[in-house]
């Protein structure tokens, strides 16, 4: 594949949406042939799966449910529109990816990284992330600067204790992976925007403004 794949990871209410606008507003100004993408969801059918996922009165679900829900959209987002992209030679920016997975599942949920991993076996040996950007901010300021978790959202109502182990699992998943880069996401929107610009401009993703 000729293109690059730039995956964004983060505890919720770590500020990835704010993140993502405004480098995709970057990425226009600068002329960059990208796609911005998300999981769960970015093609018609897993989008359908992302509302299943997150919806609120599925509480029965269980977690191996869960998990394998995940890396069906997850197949069918990269098959329809994120190998495609790439194969055109384009930056395909994703909004989560299988990390998440290894994270929420793997380590808070506790079936264990091995288990996720072979579940997603596909999107790990044909489309691995080039850089992952992980926005490094614990739960319990993120839920702070957010007032608290979404009521409409399953995950976000899990409580503190399960985002912790969230957190954990990503701190681990960076030890274990370099290709994990962590962003200090304490200071203000901009401060962590040009954070991120000067990581790709590093990594020689983008040029220098």
């Amino acid at each position: 594949m000729k293109g690059f794949f730039l995956t964004v990871e983060g505890c919720e209410g770590s500020g990835k949406s704010t993140q993502l606008k405004l480098l995709s507003a970057r990425l226009d100004g600068a002329g960059i042939d990208y796609i911005l993408t998300r999981e769960p969801g970015g093609s018609d059918i897993a989008e359908r799966i992302r509302a299943i996922i997150l919806d609120g009165k599925n509480t029965a679900m269980c977690d191996e449910c869960e998990a394998l829900l995940y890396a069906a959209a997850r197949v069918q987002h990269l098959k329809e529109k994120v190998i495609p992209a790439l194969e055109a030679g384009k930056l395909v920016v994703c909004d989560r990816y299988v990390d998440s997975s290894l994270a929420y599942q793997g380590y808070a949920r506790g079936l264990g990284e091995e288990y996720v991993a072979s579940i997603n076996a596909f999107a790990l040996k044909e489309c691995p992330p080039d850089l992952t950007l992980f926005l490094n901010i614990p739960p319990d300021r993120a839920f702070e600067r957010k007032h608290g978790a979404d009521r409409d959202d399953r995950m976000e109502q899990l409580g503190l204790p399960f985002h912790m182990r969230v957190y954990e699992g990503y701190l681990a998943l960076m030890a274990k992976y370099p290709r994990i880069c962590p962003v200090d996401c304490s200071g203000s929107k901009a401060q962590t925007s040009q954070k991120i610009w000067d990581i790709l401009v590093s990594r020689g993703v983008v040029k220098g403004q």
